[in-house]
């Protein structure tokens, strides 16, 4: 049974990489008929806070990853993981080391100074003891993991292929501070343990960590799951990912206009991919999922390829939904939807916008009685047109109010004036817009409802 498992630490906001994270290990899970586990690591007290907790859980709800188990948190394990270091202290796989943090420091400038790297000598590890070496009076005591001496730890990658360390590379690092408190090193191989965790998928940044956990697993008699790790992403110019990248909360993504269902096809493709298929549902994308798919080289963050996917999606959607998503939008640009239907408005600009914010912003003038600018105006109605347009207006009141009725009133006005179509569109649009460009007028018409717009053009033609 596939048990996968995102561990974030609370110390700030989900970002897109956390985020791509827990949805590959989301989405390995359902394809298998697995378990998704989601951990928080908060033992980091110094950095972790309850905002941060709340706000990797507003994420993950907003993304609809829901967790088959937890959240769990490490903070409420404690018992649970001193009662390991004990049985390691008792088997010998883990040790009390009694250097002091000034001591260390004098350890690791001699090995700088001797051009050698800075790590702990073993010098507390029960075989380097000497004769009367005792505890120090005054000094807690850390608990060291025994690492092995010699021989390499090797694993089969499942993105990035076989890794490995020689084991005299790694020292015997601290599993528990002197105040009793474990490290996430020790925590992580514990968590996973415990959880059954089959398959660790998480960001290349951890697979330092890898070799260390590995050991402990083995000293622990524990299967060890399968490992994976996740190349990072990095921004439009091939830098690490920053917030001027798109490095920012994955919260910021709905506030500006960002459909969820669109995030995660764009995440999915994010160093994975399935033949050239760009646009695909949750649903296809769990049943292609699959780890040899997945990129061993630097994903790329395109601003520009999100705006194009997230206007994929809202050509997509029902209006009925479109204009239910819309509302909070609208509300928020301070727009009072009264009057025109907002589902028929949106239809006529949601293959023009990439984002509900600026779907929102181009609705303005259906709500809001626009005030065009007296050079817009003078640009496009003048002494040619003006008298067309004064009998348009009185020609409009007797229409049916429907698009095609409205451009046929308009065509044939424009035919018997002798007009050119655009002398008579653009000061239309103008005056009901107040904007030089927008969908076809007859069909923007027909969506602002008759009365609003011969007032508006009557209250326009009569200045």
């Amino acid at each position: 049974m596939v048990r996968t498992r995102f561990a974030p630490s609370p110390t700030g906001f989900l970002h897109i990489g956390g985020a791509r994270t827990a949805l590959f290990c989301w989405a390995f899970a359902r394809r298998h008929g697995g378990t998704f586990i989601l951990r928080v690591e908060d033992t980091d007290l110094e950095r972790s806070t309850p905002e941060a907790v709340q706000a990797i859980l507003d994420g993950m709800n907003w993304l609809g990853l829901y967790p088959d188990e937890g959240p769990f948190f490490q903070m409420q394990r404690m018992d649970r993981y001193r009662e390991v270091i004990q049985q390691m202290l008792d088997a010998g796989t883990a040790y009390h080391c009694y250097c002091s943090p000034e001591e260390l420091d004098q350890m690791r400038e001699a090995q700088r100074a001797r051009g050698e790297k800075p790590r702990y000598d073993g010098r507390w590890r029960p075989e380097n003891l000497t004769a009367g070496m005792l505890p120090p009076a005054g000094i807690k005591p850390v608990v060291r993991f025994k690492n092995p001496a010699d021989g390499i730890v090797a694993w089969e990658d499942a993105v990035k292929g076989r890794i490995e360390f020689s084991n005299t590379e790694l020292d015997d690092f601290v599993i528990a501070r002197s105040d009793g408190t474990p490290t996430y090193n020790f925590c992580v191989v514990v968590d996973d343990w415990d959880m059954r965790v089959t398959h660790v998928l998480r960001g290349d940044d951890h697979v330092n960590n890898t070799p260390r956990q590995i050991n402990v697993l083995r000293a622990l008699g524990a299967q060890l799951p399968v490992y994976g790790h996740l190349s990072m992403i990095l921004g439009d110019d091939g830098q690490k990912l920053s917030k001027r990248h798109g490095a920012v909360s994955v919260m910021e993504y709905p506030a500006d206009g960002f459909l969820r269902d669109a995030v995660l096809n764009y995440l999915a493709r994010l160093g994975w991919s399935h033949g050239d298929d760009e646009v695909f549902s949750m649903k296809q994308f769990c049943e292609w999922f699959d780890l040899d798919h997945i990129t061993p080289s630097a994903a790329q963050f395109n601003s520009e390829k999100l705006r194009w996917l997230n206007q994929e999606y809202l050509k997509k959607l029902p209006t009925e939904e479109l204009a239910t998503t819309l509302s909070p939008y609208m509300a928020r640009a301070g727009i009072v939807v009264e009057g025109p239907n907002l589902g028929q408005a949106a239809n006529l600009y949601r293959e023009r916008v990439h984002t509900l914010v600026e779907l929102a912003e181009a609705l303005r003038y259906f709500y809001v009685r626009p005030s065009p600018g007296s050079a817009l105006v003078a640009e496009h109605l003048n002494d040619a047109n003006r008298h067309a347009l004064l009998v348009l207006v009185e020609r409009l009141a007797e229409t049916v109010w429907e698009a095609n009725a409205i451009g046929g009133v308009i065509k044939a006005t424009v035919a018997e004036f002798k007009l050119k179509m655009p002398q008579v569109m653009m000061p239309l649009r103008v005056l009901l817009t107040g904007k030089a460009q927008t969908p076809s007028v007859d069909a923007v018409m027909a969506v602002i409802g008759k009365d609003e717009c011969l007032t508006r053009l009557k209250s326009a033609l009569a200045t």
